[in-house]
């Protein structure tokens, strides 16, 4: 996934976060495209504002697939590209300072990708994926934890299959500095919903 800043875990998707565990549906190996033309897909964040609150956001352009087989769930992939200039906390001046060199350094870094490196299933339409999330011009492993939502047939003749998922980033670790918002502001919370449509 190419993006993620206060995308924190999560990009995506999570970013995350899409292709996994078992369900009934085909019995070979499928390649999924995010749906985010039709705004069934979404990576957003939550960071703690000074202990007292939080700031809620989503990172609001990103484009990826995944490859998924009920059969062999282990052996799914995720792929996600995120634009960090898209990032949208519904306050003009605070995204200004969020982008800025700051923090995201949109200018320089203008966008993050998450690219798997495995998934394990955990029982239940659950399971754990890795991989490796670049953010700030930084690469650092990261595991999402996976929800198999649902998949089947949509009313438009496509075929569709939908997972979210959660993880928590560490901001120092891709060498972002939120010193000066307090210990609180030093992760940031990473939800996903990816819903995707076979190729």
């Amino acid at each position: 996934m190419n993006k993620t800043s206060f995308l924190g875990q999560s990009l995506i998707a999570g970013v995350m976060a899409a292709s996994l565990p078992l369900v009934a549906g085909q019995a070979q190996a499928s390649e999924y495209a995010l749906d985010t033309e039709g705004q069934h897909a979404f990576i957003q964040f939550k960071v703690s504002h000074l202990g007292y609150s939080y700031i809620l956001g989503e990172f609001k352009d990103f484009s990826g697939h995944f490859n998924y087989d009920e059969g062999k769930p282990e052996a799914s992939s995720v792929n996600v590209e995120v634009d960090v200039d898209s990032l949208d906390s519904a306050h003009a001046e605070r995204d200004k300072h969020l982008k800025s060199a700051d923090f995201l350094d949109v200018s320089q870094y203008p966008t993050a990708t998450f690219s798997s490196t495995g998934f394990e299933t955990t029982g239940d339409g659950a399971g754990k994926l890795t991989g490796d999330l670049t953010l700030h011009g930084k690469t650092q492993p990261v595991t999402i934890d996976v929800d198999h939502i649902g998949g089947g047939e949509d009313p438009w003749g496509g075929y569709r299959q939908g997972f979210e998922g959660t993880t928590t980033l560490k901001l120092a670790d891709y060498g972002i500095d939120t010193s000066k918002l307090g210990p609180t502001a030093a992760t940031v919370d990473m939800y996903m919903v990816f819903e995707g449509i076979r190729q």
